[in-house]
């Protein structure tokens, strides 16, 4: 289970490093997603398999919280909290604690790769009607030496044309600046998804260590 959500979270990692950078397999990555989401079936799917995902975490979660209260509510233990875990139930806490983190950062990384295509789209949809609306103002500014009638339309479709293009300016300016923050929060995700490996390498050597002790006490205790 671990080893697939940490093939998932490169595998998205690698999508929104695609989408971040202007190479080549932006291009690919867009097309890709794009038909992904023009099948009928295909976003059925995604939230089929997003809302199994979200179903895990919640149990996930739960399960965290039932080993806390079960080691908050052992008189013995004196209500010490992660400390007065037993070794099993440490490991399966640390476990759960991983698969939960893993489970949110992929979650939260689909929704930006999602962001991110949609904004993309936006904006090459923007710059086309930028294009159009300056070859057009082009059209109508050599033609404005015709008719001193039409030279007035002209004019005053020179001067709608111009603020369109203002409009069109600023909308490209605003979704360019969302772009900007959802690329630092993918940066962010990655760094996150990073330190989250190193402390899986540490999850596991603590998980060994504690099958050791645990083996050791079962020898004892049979020895007895």
């Amino acid at each position: 289970m671990i080893q697939l959500l940490f093939l998932v979270l490169v595998a998205e990692a690698a999508v929104a490093a695609a989408l971040l950078f202007k190479t080549p397999l932006r291009k690919l990555t867009v097309l890709g997603i794009d038909r992904l989401k023009r099948g009928r079936r295909a976003p059925v799917a995604v939230k089929t398999v997003a809302g199994v995902v979200a179903a895990l975490l919640a149990s996930t979660l739960y399960s965290m919280a039932e080993i806390s209260g079960r080691a908050g509510g052992d008189p013995e233990s004196g209500g010490g909290g992660a400390a007065s875990l037993s070794p099993t139930d440490q490991v399966l806490f640390s476990r759960h604690l991983l698969e939960a983190s893993l489970m949110g950062y992929s979650l939260f990384l689909a929704l930006i790769i999602d962001r991110l295509h949609q904004y993309i789209r936006e904006l090459r949809g923007l710059k086309k009607n930028v294009e159009a609306v300056t070859k057009h103002n082009k059209m109508l500014e050599e033609a404005k030496h015709g008719r001193s009638e039409e030279t007035k339309k002209y004019q005053e479709e020179i001067a709608a044309l111009n603020e369109d293009m203002k409009k069109l300016k600023l909308q490209v300016q605003e979704k360019t600046e969302e772009v900007n923050i959802s690329e630092d929060k993918a940066l962010a995700i990655r760094k996150q998804s990073e330190s989250l490996l190193l402390e899986y390498d540490r999850l596991l050597e603590d998980n060994q260590h504690l099958r050791e002790q645990l083996q050791s006490i079962d020898l004892r205790l049979s020895s007895s």
